[in-house]
């Protein structure tokens, strides 16, 4: 899929990125962090989430989750970075969005972790806002036309860069990662057992 991927130029971006940004991470993650598309430094270094929300999600990944990066998958909507960091437009969405769709269907982790309005609005296919839709799990089938294909648990929360903005939200992103921990049936760092 990556190598399908990379001379893509479905839409004007594929004309204007430094790198094509794929993700990383484990192809058989439990858990796979979704957020919008690349910056500057994700652009440069052809990697997803390396510049300062990069740091702060990498936090959460570690502190909050007691993981390491190379155990969950990180990726975004869109694979190539819009002008100025802006928000992806639906006509960039409806062009990249089947490669995060395939890549989904072939890691079919336990829980996708939809980072920010854009990533949480496309896989769900809703117009709600993160604040409404933020901190319960939704259904998220890998196929909707072949149920067999199977499902998994879909989290809605803030993205890293609007926690950067907003640093008194930190405390409502840690309890939908400790939601996802439980689910997962995972320790919850920093908790003692009973």
């Amino acid at each position: 899929l990556q190598a399908r991927t990379t001379p893509c130029d479905r839409c004007p971006l594929g004309k204007t990125r430094t790198n094509l940004v794929f993700g990383e991470g484990n192809p058989n993650a439990d858990i796979v962090f979704v957020g919008e598309a690349p910056g500057f430094e994700e652009d440069r270094q052809g990697r997803p989430f390396v510049g300062r929300a990069g740091q702060l999600l990498n936090d959460i990944i570690t502190k909050g989750m007691g993981l390491r990066r190379e155990e969950v998958y990180i990726c975004n909507v869109l694979k190539c970075r819009p002008p100025q960091n802006r928000t992806p437009n639906p006509q960039e969405i409806i062009a990249c969005s089947p490669y995060l769709l395939e890549q989904l269907r072939i890691i079919q982790p336990k829980v996708i972790i939809a980072l920010g309005s854009p990533a949480a609005k496309t896989l769900l296919n809703t117009n709600e806002s993160i604040t409404r839709i933020r901190g319960r799990f939704f259904p998220f089938p890998f196929d909707e036309r072949r149920p067999e294909a199977g499902s998994c648990q879909l989290m809605p929360t803030f993205h890293p860069a609007y926690l950067l903005r907003n640093p008194a939200e930190k405390s409502k992103v840690w309890e939908d990662i400790k939601t996802v921990l439980q689910y997962l049936g995972r320790p919850i760092p920093g908790r003692k057992k009973a």
